[in-house]
């Protein structure tokens, strides 16, 4: 495990009812991150600061995850040294992790968000893993409730034009994706 930039983290992703959304999908996208060629120290630095705290809160109960985190890393990271321009960096590609969605031309928010989908291209064991795990964080909503909402999530997923906006991840992950996602999608029918 790797350690949290701030005990403010550390014990967010120590939630007891974080399932997926822990400290080992951070430790799984900070890893991705280590292996991404060709970026400079600058955006490593400020990628690296969006993983930790893209899913600083979580609750599953709630709409609006991704901005309070953002707000949580605006108010946390000038204590870290971050410039402002970093700041607002960060909270903005945090932000993008809500709807997935990357402007052409955004290369950082491409990686990030490719990243933290990453999962969804993994093998079926490991996405397998993951639904069950996102699952248990919506133990609250009732079984057909939860079929309906886990399919329209994954029938957007798989509706839209690319699941991973990075083309040298989509080339790596898309097929795998779309298989996950439709297989899953064929279990809630």
């Amino acid at each position: 495990m790797r350690t949290p930039p701030t005990s403010s983290l550390e014990a967010r992703y120590a939630e007891p009812h974080r399932r997926y959304h822990g400290q080992a999908h951070i430790d799984a996208c900070l890893d991705l991150l280590d292996a991404w060629p060709g970026l400079s120290d600058a955006e490593r630095r400020v990628l690296g600061w969006a993983i930790w705290w893209h899913d600083a809160i979580y609750d599953p109960k709630a709409s609006d995850n991704e901005a309070r985190s953002a707000d949580l890393a605006r108010r946390e990271l000038p204590a870290l040294g971050a410039s402002s321009a970093e700041v607002e960096e960060v909270a903005r590609l945090v932000r993008l992790t809500a709807g997935h969605e990357v402007a052409a031309g955004d290369r950082l928010g491409a990686i990030l968000v490719s990243i933290d989908l990453a999962v969804l291209g993994g093998s079926p064991q490991a996405y397998d893993a993951y639904a069950r795990a996102v699952r248990e964080e919506y133990a609250h909503v009732p079984e057909p409730l939860w079929r309906a909402g886990r399919g329209r999530v994954l029938q957007r997923f798989l509706d839209a034009p690319v699941i991973f906006p990075d083309p040298d991840f989509r080339a790596a992950r898309e097929a795998r994706a779309r298989a996950n996602l439709s297989r899953e999608l064929e279990t809630l029918r």
